[in-house]
Parts: C-alpha cells; structure tokens; sequence
C-alpha cells in the first residue's frame, strides 16, 4: 500500500513540475516519517527514497539508531536549544531556524563535533500566532547575522502555509515566500547558499511546486494518517 501511495505521489510531483516548466530532479520529496516505525520507512527506501522528514529529535536519533544506510535526515519540526546538541551532526538540514540565539546554539554545538550544520530559515507566511518562525521582514536582518556564523550554512527558506480549504488558497503564500527567496538571493548576501525553497505538504505541495518549491514535505498522502501514542 505504501509503494502505491508513493507511486501516486511521485506522479503529482510530476505532473505539477511539467505544468510549471520545471524538471523533476529540481524538486525533492521529502517522506515525512514522524510517528511511523521504521518498517514503515524500509519500505518507502526500498523504492529509492533517501530523503526522510522527522518533527522530533528524539524520534529522529532513535531512528538513525535502527536506519544504519546513508539516509537525508531532514528535521522539519521546532528546535529548542537544548536539544541542539543531539542533532547539530545527525541531520542533513534542519528546517526550522527562527533566532539567532537558535542559530549561535547551533554554531557552538557544531564547532564541538568539527561539522557544518546547513539550516533554512523558517518564515511565519501567514503571521500566525500558533506557528513558530519569523515575519518575512525579519528574514533578511536575521540571514545578515547568521551569515556571520562560520558553522551555520544558510539554504534557503521554509514555510508551513495556514491552512485552508482548496489548495489553491495557499498560492499566494507560496508567491509571497518565492519572491521573498528572490529578494534574498538578490542580496548576495557573503556565506549564503539560497538553494531551498522548502514549502508544500499533502494538502497543497503542487501549487506549492507551481511556485517554485525545490522541496515538498509529504507524509499523510504516503504513509497514512499520523499514529500518535494513547
């Protein structure tokens, strides 16, 4: 069943890229595995995938744990500082960085374990109360301090857009967090890579490709509804 779903997924990805003139290999899926066992995701690896998303660290270390293969760990959910220190050399990227305070942790951690640490920097597009990340105004003063951080590699940018109804009423956001990757990348700002545009999940991640997503986090529409603990 869920070699089926990622087929159905990966056709949507797609299709959505030849409507908006892009190349396939220009946008990566990313299996949001969070919740799910491991057998879960040897099955979807099976299939080529390589690029996994977890929301916790906890749950991400104990999976690196029982997942020994050279994997893209992806961390998509908020990072407290006192938690950097279990990530900082496991994840591939974390998508969350919202402060420098957050990033600074993340420079001492990974000056401790000799490694890089790339990061995006996650943007509250809708203005959000509930959601973490930074007002897109914020983004360019933040990335200028960041850029000063010689173990803290900014990517690019990520988003979670508000919810709504049709997928087609997330578009503008999705506008607004492209021409605001734009603006940065226009900056040149020294020691910033903007690569990644990280925004789209199962409810909207082809209009988010239409916009110019490089990278989409799926997990519902490959795995399932999520299996939380009672």
């Amino acid at each position: 069943m869920l070699k089926e779903n990622l087929a159905e997924v990966e056709k949507r990805v797609a299709v959505a890229c030849r409507r908006a003139g892009r190349k396939r290999e220009d946008v990566t899926l990313i299996a949001v595995s969070k919740t799910k066992p491991v057998s879960a995701l040897r099955e979807i690896m099976d299939c080529g995938v390589v690029d996994f998303g977890e929301n916790k660290v906890q749950e991400l270390c104990g999976k690196m744990e029982e997942i020994t293969e050279p994997l893209h760990w992806h961390l998509i959910g908020h990072l407290q500082r006192n938690k950097v220190k279990y990530i900082v050399d496991k994840a591939y990227m974390i998508h969350s960085v919202d402060s420098i305070r957050l990033a600074r942790e993340i420079q001492k951690e990974a000056q401790k374990s000799d490694t890089v640490c790339q990061v995006l920097i996650e943007i509250n597009i809708g203005g959000e109360e509930s959601k973490d990340g930074i007002p897109k105004e914020e983004a360019i003063p933040l990335i200028r301090e960041i850029a000063e951080l010689s173990r803290v590699q900014v990517k690019g940018l990520m988003t979670i857009a508000p919810p709504v109804e049709r997928p087609e009423e997330a578009r503008g956001y999705f506008k607004e967090m492209r021409a605001l990757f734009e603006a940065v990348k226009a900056e040149q700002i020294p020691g910033v890579e903007m690569e990644e545009l990280s925004m789209g999940m199962t409810g909207d991640f082809e209009v988010a490709i239409e916009e110019g997503s490089t990278m989409v986090r799926v997990g519902t529409a490959i795995f399932g509804a999520r299996q939380y603990a009672v």
